[in-house]
């Protein structure tokens, strides 16, 4: 696993940008960007010769040590506080100038850091790390190819038990011991599986509700693979769908069409998100889209750049982003359709192979 090696070569050059002497993570993510897995506690030091060191306590020390083979950290098994342990590394090395996570770290153990480190000058690494882990390598996109081929498995065998009488709590369940069964590390955030009315609020709780014939069914879930998320969300009809569902559904899906056909490398995420909206607003449904089209996804189910209105970012080659429109109509119901592109250096690829024709149970 030649990639966590080259991810230290990255966290070097970053030091070489800000002219520091070292590195600390803290951050799961950022963490396991390193040492290939996601420690719950623990820090990774990186120094700007190279040296660079996994501090775990002895629940991860064999983990560690595995994954040290391949990823190029030290694996050091702590005894007592972490920062003393820093503190040691960073004399040891005669650093001046640490780099920490400012956009991430715990006041806290920000002002800890800052009386442990009394002499050394303390540096935000902004988001440098981010924009690193922005760019996929080809071994992270095989991992989120995996996990999503894990979620799509699980969601067409899911299909199967989506019937009248069934609860939004006992499928979305259901839903999570099929992505398990299939080989996820863990759902990539809670499942959202909501039925009716229910559809019309984008991030709803699964509850008692129960499915009935003509209802529309969203369903928003993703797996894990390697600490890599998949993301993607389905709507389909039960029974029946009326001429307005149908239409409706259509909209949506013309406006993620319209969207992923817009990303592209070098293309403003808030003009990939207009693209979208226009599509709705040709048929003043604009107003009931309620949120962005799109996140990064990788070691986060949201990470770094956004696709909104006010987004200053700009997509670039080496991304993974979610193209989500839907529209949101309370009291009566909600469609969401998501995919997850990459932008390889080959061209826009879409991660996601469900079909997004309305599906009718």
């Amino acid at each position: 696993m030649e990639i966590n090696m080259n991810n230290i070569a990255k966290c070097v050059d970053i030091l070489a940008d800000l002219q520091a002497d070292c590195m600390l993570l803290l951050d799961e993510a950022n963490m396991h960007y390193l040492c290939g897995f996601s420690p719950s506690e623990g820090a990774v030091v990186v120094f700007s010769n190279g040296d660079a060191y996994h501090l775990v306590d002895s629940r991860y020390t064999q983990t560690a040590q595995a994954h040290s083979i391949d990823t190029g950290l030290e694996a050091f098994e702590i005894q007592g506080p972490i920062f003393d342990h820093v503190v040691d590394l960073v004399t040891e090395h005669s650093a001046n100038t640490l780099a920490y996570e400012g956009d991430t770290i715990l006041l806290s153990r920000y002002e800890h850091l800052q009386t442990v480190l009394e002499d050394i000058c303390l540096v935000s690494l902004g988001n440098a790390l981010m924009l690193c882990r922005n760019i996929k390598e080809p071994e992270e996109i095989l991992y989120m190819k995996k996990a999503n081929a894990i979620a799509e498995k699980a969601f067409l065998e899911l299909l199967n038990h989506v019937k009248p009488g069934k609860t939004e709590r006992e499928l979305a369940a259901y839903f999570d011991y099929l992505m398990a069964q299939q080989g996820s590390e863990g759902i990539s955030f809670d499942t959202i599986l909501l039925t009716g009315a229910n559809t019309s609020m984008p991030h709803g709780v699964p509850g008692d509700d129960v499915v009935r014939d003509g209802d529309f069914v969203l369903f928003d879930f993703g797996a894990t693979y390697k600490g890599y998320h998949s993301d993607m969300t389905r709507t389909v009809a039960v029974g029946h769908a009326t001429d307005e569902m149908k239409k409706m559904y259509n909209l949506v899906l013309d406006a993620q069409l319209a969207g992923i056909k817009a990303l592209n490398a070098g293309v403003a995420c808030a003009d990939v998100y207009k693209a979208a909206y226009d599509v709705l607003d040709a048929e003043n449904m604009a107003g009931y889209f309620r949120h962005g089209l799109g996140h990064g996804v990788g070691l986060e189910i949201h990470e770094g750049y956004n696709a909104s209105p006010r987004s200053k970012d700009v997509y670039e080659v080496g991304n993974v982003t979610s193209v989500e429109p839907g529209i949101y109509i309370p009291n009566k119901f909600g469609i969401r359709i998501e995919d997850v592109c990459y932008l390889s250096p080959h061209g826009r690829e879409n991660l996601s192979t469900i079909t997004k024709q309305l599906i009718v149970l």
